[in-house]
Formats: structure tokens, sequence, C-alpha cells
């Protein structure tokens, strides 16, 4: 890279390759040929910048412009005038919502400002599928320090002291699971990479996979080195296809490069990675059923101990840990314990990665220090609620987690403060709701997918949800009574205490959660047959107001089921009993005639 005077880096993860990414990548490099620049402008793929709101992302390099929501219209224009000229592309910049200013640079840019990129640390730097370009950021420099210079114990010593735990969601001291691992006696042993990301909204590990492979790779040959493997496998769900079609290639440039297979930088130490593909049964993200999946057999949990450091793959030990905890692995052993430990809370230490979405102004990827509050990730780095509206509720980790309120805004996030306030970790996803979400739908939505995923090994998990789900979909549809509020709780608790496996003791969070934080919803739609955000289509009355009514006609000329009568320049009436309450009388009224009641 070093012979090019300039460098045009594009976001070629999946979100902006859905939006004409690889086009825009395509008309850059016709833009620089055109102009005779192939000598002095190289036009790079890399990964997710993590400001998916305003992408497609291009970053010019050496002086950090970073232009937003990028078209293939505007390539031309981005060689021309930036390149040729030196001018920026003033339209092209982001806009500072706050004074309309334009902001050339990302570091002054709130989504930015509180970040720390530790996981993230290549994404958005380096093109993913060069080697050399992992390589120039410090890349397999701590593999090579680990197997020449330290023994195993040494190693797992760095990684306890770190402080770094599972990112997966369980939150376990990584270095304690390998230590574990370590100390069984046996000639076969395996590294597992859970890249089984099935959360709702959550896209934490295919973005480090599709922006910076090689991480993951390193960690794991580190990882096999602690623990005395030979063999690494990475199971990820097939429909990841950019990250592993990155993947493969990241593997065979490993392999070239001779930082992976035999004899690993001239030692004894051999180590090789292969790729196993899951379905996409979001159970399977627990290590136990990630196991029988990889073997072959239908993807369900298995009860522990044994556990799988004792006995995992093929009965062998083996450790398994996820994409994001791999990823800190080599700047921890590069930059030393007591860095990595000076950063986030004293039991949760080192940084996370959140995928934020929902009701939010910057949908993104963000990697904050444990202990950020709430506050500072939704109204600081996410740029508050959409279109003005209120802030309501923040779902965090996934089906697993629970719904959080404004009360909770100044908590510290981390593993322990989340699990106090009724939530979770989780892997990282972040659903943020406004005061137009209905929490006992909500939490219908979550109990719907997790009916739909569980394995169905245990009754409590497979019936349990199941009776669970029933009793959401009477509140919702106004027909339960006082005691299905009771029955609800119990019922979930019961859920929580005998399941098997972390998919089913975690199920009711979002239920319960909901109930603690907004009983007076659940009451609304028991005792007063209403949902008071109007979202609950059984709950819902459609309603002309005969003074704003000028009697267009077009309602009733919509209106499917002629619910909707009146003459022409006369207010017009909705007959309840015949509205199925599809709303397209509401979407189509010009003169907010009609309300929800």
């Amino acid at each position: 890279m070093a012979k090019f005077k300039n460098h045009i880096l594009v976001c070629a993860g999946t979100g902006c390759r859905a939006s004409e990414g690889e086009e825009i990548v395509q008309e850059l490099k016709t833009a620089v040929s055109q102009n005779q620049l192939e000598n002095e402008v190289q036009v790079v793929r890399t990964g997710c910048f993590g400001f998916c709101e305003k992408g497609p992302i291009v970053k010019m390099i050496p002086d950090n412009t970073f232009y937003t929501q990028v078209k293939t219209a505007d390539a031309k224009e981005i060689v021309e005038e930036h390149i040729i000229k030196g001018r920026q592309v003033q339209r092209l910049l982001y806009e500072n919502p706050e004074d309309a200013t334009r902001i050339s640079d990302s570091k002054h840019m709130n989504f930015y400002k509180k970040q720390i990129r530790i996981a993230l640390r290549n994404c958005g730097f380096i093109n993913p599928e060069n080697i050399n370009e992992y390589v120039a950021r410090d890349g397999y420099t701590a593999l090579g320090k680990v197997i020449t210079e330290m023994t195993p114990e040494d190693c797992i010593d760095i990684i306890k002291q770190s402080g770094l735990r599972g990112r997966g969601g369980g939150g376990f001291p990584t270095g304690l699971k390998w230590e574990i691992t370590n100390k069984v006696e046996s000639a076969e042993k395996y590294v597992v990479c859970n890249a089984d990301e099935g959360d709702p909204g959550a896209f934490m590990d295919r973005s480090i996979l599709e922006g910076d492979p090689h991480s993951v790779l390193e960690a794991m040959a580190i990882c096999g080195y602690c623990i005395e493997a030979s063999v690494g496998l990475i199971y990820i769900r097939a429909e990841y296809p950019l990250a592993i079609q990155r993947l493969k290639i990241a593997i065979e440039q490993a392999r070239d490069l001779g930082v992976i297979g035999d004899n690993i930088f001239g030692t004894e130490f051999s180590f090789d990675v292969e790729i196993r593909y899951g379905a996409g049964a979001f159970v399977c993200g627990e290590e136990t059923s990630l196991i029988q999946s990889m073997e072959g057999l239908r993807g369900e949990p298995t009860v522990k101990p044994p556990f799988p450091s004792v006995k995992g793959y093929m009965g062998k030990p083996t450790n398994v840990n996820n994409v994001e905890t791999f990823a800190n692995v080599p700047v921890i052993i590069n930059k030393g314990a007591a860095w990595f430990a000076s950063i986030g809370t004293e039991k949760s230490k080192g940084t996370k990665v959140f995928a934020l979405a929902g009701k939010i102004n910057n949908v993104g990827l963000i990697e904050v220090p444990m202990g950020t509050t709430l506050r500072e990730v939704i109204f600081d780095i996410g740029g508050g609620i959409k279109d003005g509206r209120k802030f309501k509720s923040v779902q965090t980790g996934g089906p697993s987690g629970g719904c959080l309120t404004e009360k909770h805004l100044d908590v510290p996030i981390d593993y322990d403060n989340l699990l106090e306030s009724g939530s979770m970790m989780g892997s990282g996803g972040m659903i943020v709701m406004d005061e137009d979400d209905c929490m006992v739908s909500v939490a219908k939505f979550y109990l719907d997918f997790t009916v739909e995923e569980s394995c169905g090994k245990c009754a409590p998990c497979r019936i349990g949800n199941k009776r669970l789900y029933e009793i959401l979909d009477k509140i919702t549809k106004g027909k339960a009574q006082f005691e299905d509020l009771d029955n609800l709780r119990n019922l979930a608790n019961v859920i929580k205490d005998t399941s098997l496996c972390g998919l089913g003791q975690t199920s009711p969070n979002p239920v319960l959660s909901t109930m603690d934080n907004f009983p007076e919803e659940y009451l609304a739609h028991v005792h007063q047959g209403k949902c008071p955000a109007k979202q609950c289509k059984a709950l819902k009355e459609y309603v002309i107001n005969a003074e704003t009514c000028v009697g267009c006609t077009l309602c009733s000329r919509v209106c499917p089921v002629n619910a909707i009568t009146g003459d022409k320049k006369q207010p017009h009436l909705i007959n309840a009993q015949l509205c199925i309450k599809c709303g397209a009388c509401f979407a189509k009224c010009k003169f907010g005639a009609i309300s929800i009641q």
C-alpha cells in the first residue's frame, strides 16, 4: 500500500453491499482509471465502519475525510473533486444534527467519540481479503510471541489477569475456561469458534468476520497452543455468505504464509482451522447444542457436567469461545493484561460490541467500554429517538434479555448490573423502543421467536413457552382474566428454574421484565381491554371524527369489507362490528379525521 498516495476505503460489509457498496467500488475504480491515477490511488474494500445509518461509507486516506450516504453517481465527483482538485465534496460530509454543520473527520462525530474499538480495531481500516494489511497492523505478532516466548501457562495467566470474559452471553472468564481445558489430559483437543449469531437484530460477530477474519484465526491458534489442541473449528451459520467467503480466503492466506498449518514459526506447534456450517438454529448458539450439530446430530443441549472443556466435540476436551471473545485476544497479548484491565469496570473488563437498532437515529455497530451507561449509548452515540419521539424501553440481550426503562438509563453497562436490572448482556443486541411500542406485544414477539427456536428436548421449554405465548396472545386480544397474569408470572418462573439449557432458562426474561417495568400496560389490556400504545390489532377501534371528516369517500372506497358508510361531503361512520381493523382507512385519510381509540 505504501506506493499509493491516496486510498479510498469503501465499506464492503453486508449492510453497505446491500446499498450498492460493490457498485460504488467499481465506479470509483472506473473513475480512477479514466483519470489515469491507477499508480497513485487505490480503492480498497473494507469491513464495516459501524455507522450503518449513514452508509454506504467512503473514507479518504490520508486526510481521513468521511463521506456518508454515498451513491454510485457520486464516485466520479469524489475522484475529480477530492483526489484531483483537493476539495472535499461538502454535500457528502456528515451533517451534525445539533447545528447543521458539516463534519469531515469521524473522530469528531458524536457517534464515535465515546467508542473504544478493540474487537473492531481493524474493521473499516484494512482489506479483510489481504493478509498483508492485517500483518501491517501487528497481525500474527501475538501468535509469534506466544509460541516462541511463552509457555501455555504463561499465556493463560495473561488472559486471566486481563479479566476478559466470554462475549457470547454467559460472561464466563475466558482465561479460566482455557485453564480448565489445558489441565484435562487428552491426546486430542479442539478449539471451537462459535459464530452462530442468532439474536434478532444482532450482527456483531458477522461484522468482525467480514471485516477482520484474521484476528479470529490468530486468537484460535493462540488458544490451540494454550490448551494443546491442533485443530480449530469455526461453526458459522450458512446465512452469512460474505463472512464465510472471507473466512475461506483468510484461512488459505494464513496457510500460505505459514501462520496456521504445520510447524508454525518454525516451532513444533501445528494448528489448522476448518469451517463447519449451521442451518440457523438459535439453540445451536448454546455450546453443547453447537457441538451436537457439528457432530452431525440434532442440535440439542446436553446435561452439564460434563462441560465441553472436559468432554466436548467427539468426546474430547473442547474450548468454545465466540467471535468477539477471540477478537480481543491478540491485542491483549500485544498490549498486556494491565492495559486491557484498565478499561471497563471492576468485574467487567474491556469493551463490548453492540448492534444498536430499533427506534434510534444512529443505527449501527458500536464498541464501548464496559461501564458506559445506557443513556450515553442511546442518546450520545445513538443520537436519541427517531422523529423526536419519547424513549420507552431498550431490549438488551436479545430473546434472552429483558426490557429496561427510563429508570435504568444511568445504569453502567456490565454483566452484573444488567442482570440486577432484570436483563442481561447477551451477545450484544440492543433494540430501542419508543412510546408507540406495546410492551406486551414485544414480550409476545420474543416468545414467538423462542417457541419456534426451541429444540423441544425438555418439557419446560417445549411446552411451557408455548403456554406462555398463548397467555400473552389472550392478553393482546383482550380475552384474558386477572388470574392469567398470576399464571403468566408463575409459569415464567417455573420455566426459568427447570429448563435444561440457557435458551429455556432465559426465555421468560422478556415477559418478567415487561411485567415488572410496565405493569400498567398489562392491566390495561386485561381490565380495560385497551392497548395504551394502540398496537394490538384486536384492541384497536377506528373512529371517524365528524368535525374533521369532509366526506371525500376515500376511506369507504379502500375499506375491503364495506364497514364505512356515508354520503359525499357528509361525515362518515365506521361500523365496529364489520371493521376488521386492517388500518387501510387510517392510512389513506388525508384530513386526519380517523383516529385509533
